[in-house]
């Protein structure tokens, strides 16, 4: 079975990549990776990480390209390549252009197409934009849906989708996150290079006896108004606590580097650094006291290591998270934000009860799983491009 691997971005790289290996392991498999380049610097630096080369690469970034640019490239690049290459199933991840546009791409060649992490919805399909609308639209396509959880797979059966065409597996983030853990546990971790470079360049305060509360936000639905919360409220936490450390990888859009450094840069106790290669986000995380961030995957990845998260948006589409507990939504609201950090720093036993919480998200098994299903499909063999 020749099975086609496609993504683009940092967050499907590192969701995608125990996925690649284990296919690749996998005799019965013909394994193509290809990559679209939509974060071009950010994925190069996943795919050393995890020591992928991938087989095609359509380098389509560009700068100041908007979703138009990247949709129509990635539709057109897919045409071809798929043309030529003729898999039997092309596996996406996730709800990103690079998913929706390779998706479309096979839905139009009649490949089937199966979706991991499918199921995902807030039911709004401006929230979060585009991705909610993508992760719908590729729902429809799919043949095959790998669902993280109980409840996105009710999500897929209440869309219609025949309760055979859906696979419950765990996240394959968990996966990603347990196998670069186990390398940050050698001996030899603090010489890799990205985190030599955190521990030397970037942070000057002692990680282990300094408490400190770890930073993300890159939604567009924040951009304007909600960074501008955001950033009053880390300000206002850095004053109020002025023994507890903000470390803020700042993503590169400007709409998020303008307004975090205008407005939160220069505080002592706020750290403003680059964004980070993927072992060194972990080794952070795993570190760090408290998670702040509008981001999807670290609901999935935090939980796992014992890390209460607010979430600055207000509609999350992994509720499970919320319902175990150890998520709460705080949208980017000054006055939730600051209350809900403030909490968790002032109060032991709110903070155990997020630390302690479930993880619904999953045991390290996910990739497994979805090679067993695909193994086992009945998919005609696509020779007829």
């Amino acid at each position: 079975m020749k099975v086609m691997i496609v993504f683009g971005t940092r967050p499907e790289a590192i969701k995608m990549a125990p996925l690649v290996h284990a296919c690749k392991a996998t005799p019965e498999f013909d394994t193509i990776v290809c990559v679209t380049g939509q974060h071009r610097q950010m994925l190069d630096q996943v795919l050393e990480i995890f020591d992928i080369q991938p087989d095609i690469d359509l380098d389509l970034m560009k700068a100041g390209q908007d979703l138009f640019d990247v949709t129509s490239s990635v539709l057109l690049g897919m045409r071809d390549i798929l043309k030529t290459h003729k898999p039997d199933i092309v596996c996406v991840h996730g709800d990103t252009t690079t998913a929706y546009a390779a998706a479309t791409a096979a839905f139009y060649l009649g490949i089937p197409v199966a979706h991991i992490e499918a199921g995902l919805r807030t039911h709004d399909v401006q929230s979060p934009f585009p991705e909610e609308f993508n992760r719908q639209v590729i729902g429809k396509v799919a043949t095959f849906h790998f669902a993280p959880t109980a409840s996105t797979r009710e999500n897929l059966l209440g869309e219609g989708v025949p309760a055979e065409r859906i696979f419950v597996t765990g996240n394959t983030v968990i996966d990603a996150l347990f196998w670069v853990i186990a390398r940050l546990e050698t001996k030899d971790a603090l010489q890799r290079p990205s985190i030599n470079r955190l521990l030397t360049e970037q942070l000057h305060f002692d990680l282990s006896s300094n408490r400190f509360v770890l930073i993300t936000g890159h939604r567009r639905e924040n951009f304007g108004q909600g960074f501008l919360s955001i950033c009053e409220a880390i300000k206002q936490l850095a004053i109020a606590f002025p023994s507890v450390q903000f470390v803020y990888p700042v993503h590169l859009n400007p709409n998020v580097q303008a307004p975090v450094k205008d407005l939160i840069s220069g505080h002592q106790n706020i750290h403003l650094i680059e964004p980070l290669e993927y072992e060194a986000f972990v080794y952070l995380l795993k570190r760090a006291y408290i998670v702040l961030t509008d981001s999807g995957g670290i609901q999935e990845e935090a939980p796992s290591l014992g890390k209460p998260v607010l979430v600055m948006r207000e509609v999350t589409e992994r509720p499970e998270a919320v319902t175990a507990g150890t998520v709460k939504l705080v949208g980017a609201n000054t006055e939730n934000i600051v209350k809900g950090i403030s909490t968790l720093l002032c109060d032991e036993s709110a903070y155990q009860a997020m630390a302690l919480a479930h993880n619904p998200y999953g045991d390290g098994k996910a990739v497994s799983r979805i090679v067993d299903a695909i193994s086992r499909a009945q998919i005609p063999k696509n020779s007829d491009l």
